[in-house]
C-alpha cells in the first residue's frame, strides 16, 4: 500500500443527515470566503469525489470543510458541498460543525453558549448549550420564507402544489391528494411518486415535499422530501422543514403555534418555531441536535483503481 494523501474527518448525522467535516484538506491562497467558495469545485475536486463517493462515502452525505475565520468576530469558517458542488448554506450543518468543534474541543465552551459561524452566506449566530462533554441542543435563525405561488394541475399524477423559496425552491404537495402513506413500509410506492413529480416541475425547483397534515392542530406533521436529483433527503429536512410550514401558514391551515415539530418517515424529528413575520414572509428558529458518529483517516492510494469512487442510487 501506498499512501499520496491522507485526510482526517469527524463523521455527524443531525436527525438521521449525515455529516463529513474536514479540518485538514490542503492549502491554498484565497482572500475572502468567498473567493474559497468559488475556488472550491476546481481546487477541491478530488477531496469532494475521495471523501463523498463510495466505497468511502454514500450518495446523501454531505460535506462540511472547516477552515479559520476571516471575520475577525466568527469562531470558525465552514464551505458547504455535495456530490453536486457547493452549498451557500445547511443549517445541518451548521449544528454539525457545531457539534463537532465542541466536543472534540476545537471550539472552548462559552457559558453564554453563544458562537458565530461565518459562511459564504453570512455568519450566522448560533446557540448551542453544552451537558458535560456534549452538545445536548442547538438552535440557531433561518433567513426568511415565503410563498412564490400555487400551482394549479389538471394531470393526477402532479396535483396542486405550491413553491416556497425556504434554502431553495420546493415543491410542496398534500398526501390527502395521492393513495400513498408515509410510511417506511411503502417506500417502494413514495419512490415512484418522486420519480414521476420531479421530471414535471420547472429545473428552478430543488426538491419535491409530500407532507401528511393529519396532525397539524398539534403543530405536528409528517415529511417526505425528494431532491432534484431523486435521491431522499435522509432527515425531515430543515429547507423542507421551513417550506412546509411556510406553506401551512401562509393557507391558514396553522396558526403560529409555540411549537412545531416536522418528523421523516424514519421518525427523526426537527422543532421550528415561528420567530416573526413581515406579510407573507415567515422567519423561523430552529432547534436540533447533533450526533458524532466517527472519525476517521481517509488515504489515498494511487493504485487505487476506484481513487475517484462512485455512487449507487
Amino acid at each position: 500500500m501506498k499512501i499520496e494523501k491522507a485526510y482526517s474527518t469527524i463523521d455527524v448525522h443531525v436527525a438521521g443527515e449525515a455529516f463529513r467535516i474536514i479540518r485538514n484538506a490542503p492549502f491554498i491562497h484565497y482572500q475572502s470566503l468567498k473567493e474559497l467558495y468559488e475556488l472550491f469545485p476546481q481546487a477541491y475536486k478530488e477531496e469532494q469525489t475521495l471523501l463523498l463517493n463510495e466505497p468511502r462515502g454514500f450518495a446523501g452525505l454531505n460535506g462540511c470543510l472547516v477552515v479559520p475565520p476571516l471575520t475577525r468576530e466568527a469562531d470558525a469558517a465552514v464551505v458547504f458541498f455535495n456530490h453536486d458542488g457547493t452549498m451557500p448554506i445547511h443549517y445541518g450543518g451548521l449544528a454539525a460543525v457545531v457539534t463537532a468543534l465542541l466536543e472534540c474541543g476545537h471550539l472552548r465552551e462559552r457559558a453564554s453558549n453563544q458562537y458565530l459561524i461565518e459562511t459564504v452566506g453570512g455568519v450566522f449566530p448560533i446557540t448551542a448549550v453544552m451537558k458535560g462533554e456534549e452538545v445536548v441542543s442547538v438552535k440557531m435563525e433561518s433567513g426568511f420564507c415565503e410563498v412564490m405561488g400555487t400551482k394549479e394541475c389538471v394531470t393526477p399524477s402532479l396535483a396542486n402544489h405550491t413553491l416556497v423559496q425556504s434554502d431553495q425552491v420546493y415543491a410542496v404537495f398534500r398526501k390527502q391528494d395521492f393513495p400513498v402513506d408515509i410510511q417506511v413500509e411503502e417506500l417502494a410506492d413514495l419512490r415512484r411518486w418522486g420519480q414521476t413529480v420531479l421530471p414535471s416541475l420547472s429545473p428552478d425547483v430543488k426538491g419535491a415535499i409530500l407532507v401528511d397534515e393529519s396532525r397539524i392542530d398539534e403543530g405536528h406533521i409528517r415529511s417526505i422530501t425528494f431532491r432534484d436529483d431523486l435521491l431522499i433527503v435522509r432527515s425531515p429536512g430543515f429547507g423542507p422543514t421551513l417550506a412546509a410550514f411556510t406553506s401551512l401558514l401562509s393557507s391558514g391551515s396553522i396558526t403560529n403555534q409555540v411549537s412545531l415539530v416536522n418528523e421523516s418517515i424514519f421518525g427523526s424529528q426537527l422543532q421550528v418555531q415561528v420567530l416573526q413575520q413581515q406579510e407573507s414572509r415567515f422567519q423561523f428558529t430552529m432547534t436540533c441536535r447533533g450526533f458524532i458518529t466517527g472519525m476517521q483517516t481517509f488515504i489515498l492510494d494511487p493504485t487505487d483503481p476506484l481513487a475517484a469512487g462512485f455512487i449507487l442510487k
